[in-house]
């Protein structure tokens, strides 16, 4: 097995183990996050109705300034979300680190939300 084929198996571990004490509800959604070499995505999922209620990428056009896999990227996209999420009447959600390590660009997602006015 090569070491990024192990990486990823072991990051699909992590998250299976992760996601089954997390669930999203209507009124607590959750915000899974992915995180390519080059970009970071998030989506607002509610697993009730087992649907997707809103995604954001690295990629949206309001962020084209910024670099696509960077921690000041994923700060704006944190900003964004906390955003727009709030517009939408949510302060609380739960977050799902997708597997990976909290730290870098993850974090940085994270603690922006936070500062932005998310609860989780």
């Amino acid at each position: 097995m090569t070491l990024a084929l192990s990486r990823e198996v072991g990051r699909h571990r992590r998250h299976r183990r992760l996601r089954k004490h997390l669930a999203g509800l209507p009124e607590r959604p959750r915000l899974c996050v992915f995180r390519s070499h080059k970009h970071l995505y998030a989506q607002l999922v509610d697993d009730v109705a087992g649907r997707t209620v809103r995604g954001w990428s690295t990629k949206d056009d309001r962020l084209k300034r910024q670099g696509g896999g960077t921690i000041e990227a994923a700060t704006a996209l944190g900003q964004l979300i906390a955003g727009d999420v709030s517009q939408q009447g949510m302060t609380k959600i739960v977050f799902d680190r997708g597997g990976y390590v909290y730290h870098g660009r993850v974090k940085a997602l994270a603690e922006s939300m936070r500062a932005g006015g998310l609860e989780f």
